[in-house]
């Protein structure tokens, strides 16, 4: 049984979420388990979390999953709008609400970290080189 969507494709936080995570080296977009994944040969980035246990949930409807350094991992739990959202995060992965009004500096940082931690080498070299999809 496929998962129904839990998303809106004309979702202004998703849009720029795609802008920020499109512009990298290899990067493409899938539907996945009701929600926008972006990926080179492994995921670095989800629109939309999951509370584990219920799905129904919207707390984490509107939020960016990402892998985050695992030295900066303490520090970003300190952060009120990070969560460890459900089934991810005991891989280590982690939610940022975006419905607070995001910093996509910050945001486009932390997909950036997520990529460099599971993309291709190839693909990491290209972004130190300066490739980016614009």
């Amino acid at each position: 049984m496929a998962h129904p969507p839990r998303f809106e494709d004309d979702d202004p936080l998703l849009g720029r979420l795609r802008e920020v995570a499109l512009s990298l080296p290899g990067a493409d977009e899938k539907v996945s388990h009701g929600r926008p994944t972006f990926f080179t040969r492994k995921v670095f980035a989800i629109f939309g979390g999951v509370v584990k246990g219920d799905h129904g949930s919207d707390a984490l409807r509107q939020s960016l999953v990402f892998l985050p350094d695992p030295a900066e991992r303490p520090a970003l739990l300190e952060d009120p709008r990070v969560v460890v959202p459900g089934y991810e995060g005991a891989y280590g992965w982690l939610a940022l609400d975006l419905r607070t009004d995001p910093d996509w500096v910050e945001v486009a940082e932390l997909v950036e970290t997520s990529y460099r931690l599971t993309a291709p080498a190839r693909m990491v070299a290209a972004l130190d080189a300066g490739s980016r999809r614009v």
